[in-house]
């Protein structure tokens, strides 16, 4: 196929910037529109023919790395033009990350590697096992540990900070990119396609390619759905007992009948069995379509997500035993790792992803 409109760059020269070079092969596709019926990315692509530094960035987080794209792709190695949109796309993306990040230099340590992501949640631990020896409880179940004060007073700082930074972020980003007024229907449309995951089928329906070469397969579909459900209901299960504390006046503990529970249990299994099943589909997949540099980074998140919903289930198991004060140092130190590391590591993906989305459905 003849590439059949001028291209703004050289298609055989590759760069070592990831914005140079996502433009490079965007630029190569959008001249073929091969895969113009692929997901999102595609029919965006063909909306310019010109791409600014922000298109680029929009773009790079519109792209769920299905990679699709580069099975059906006449243009990889070894042509000349050596196309890997998938890959360029996610160095150009977790590259927006960090860039955009506020502060960027936790976001640029935590997303490369795994050292540090422990190093956090070996730290919360201790500082959760020195704060239960050292300051007295208050109250029935969990409190008779640590009282409901002093949780407080730990988490609430740690929950609106990393939502502060990320605000922060989401705000550049959308300066970026030129994102203009949300409209509803733009928002109702983006909230859709996050809740199906759409852009995980390829767009096409039939699945992704993320396992292995041409095996178009929805598991990670499913293994992301039930990463991010179950942790929105473990989510809202804290804001049902925030609400049932402060509003009802009626404090924990908690009956299994009680909405915490019957959110917060299936939210723990979703979650644990969807960051399982992330990892064993990480271990399927060719690392030279996703990201250099970041596995370990990204690897370690998942891990510490799904100790998150693990310990919960634990402390949920351990109630009223000698066990109780071990497990919940363990599960609140873990949740407060994940918190503090919330703007900074792949969580933060899910925030870019959703304004990728807002402006791509406002764009339509």
């Amino acid at each position: 196929m003849l590439l059949d409109i001028s291209l703004q760059t050289d298609p055989g020269t590759i760069s070592d910037d990831p914005v140079m070079e996502a433009r490079r092969q965007i630029e190569i596709c959008n001249a073929c529109r091969y895969c113009e019926g692929f997901c999102s990315v595609f029919p965006a692509i063909t909306r310019d023919k010109v791409f600014a530094d922000g298109d680029i960035t929009q773009l790079a987080n519109l792209c769920h790395n299905c990679r699709g794209c580069y099975y059906a792709c006449q243009y990889t190695a070894p042509h000349e033009f050596d196309l890997n949109l998938p890959r360029a796309l996610a160095t150009a993306r977790v590259e927006s990350w960090e860039r955009l990040a506020w502060p960027q230099a936790p976001a640029r340590l935590f997303q490369r590697h795994a050292t540090p992501v422990a190093l956090m949640l070996v730290v919360s631990l201790a500082l959760l096992f020195w704060l239960i020896s050292a300051l007295p409880g208050g109250g029935d179940g969990f409190y008779a540990w640590l009282s409901h004060g002093a949780m407080v007073a730990i988490f609430t700082p740690a929950f609106l900070l990393p939502l502060v930074s990320i605000g922060v972020s989401l705000r550049r980003y959308w300066v970026e990119t030129g994102g203009g007024a949300v409209t509803g229907k733009a928002m109702a449309q983006a909230i859709r396609d996050a809740g199906r995951l759409r852009n995980l089928s390829g767009g096409q329906g039939q699945g992704c390619n993320f396992e292995k070469a041409e095996r178009f397969s929805d598991a990670r579909r499913h293994a992301h759905q039930a990463v991010m459900y179950g942790f929105l209901l473990c989510f809202a299960a804290t804001a049902s007992g925030t609400v049932l504390h402060y509003v009802f006046d009626a404090p924990a503990p908690y009956g299994f009948w009680s909405m915490p529970k019957l959110l917060g249990v299936p939210g723990g299994l979703l979650l644990v069995a969807g960051c399982a099943f992330m990892l064993v589909l990480r271990r399927k997949a060719d690392p030279a379509l996703g990201a250099p540099g970041r596995s370990g980074g990204e690897s370690a998140f998942i891990w510490l997500l799904g100790l998150t919903g693990l310990t919960g289930l634990i402390l949920y198991a351990l109630r009223g035993s000698d066990a109780t004060g071990i497990a919940l140092a363990i599960h609140l130190g873990t949740v407060l790792a994940l918190f503090l590391l919330l703007p900074f590591s792949k969580m933060a993906h899910g925030f870019y992803r959703f304004a990728a989305l807002v402006r791509d459905a406002g764009d339509r």
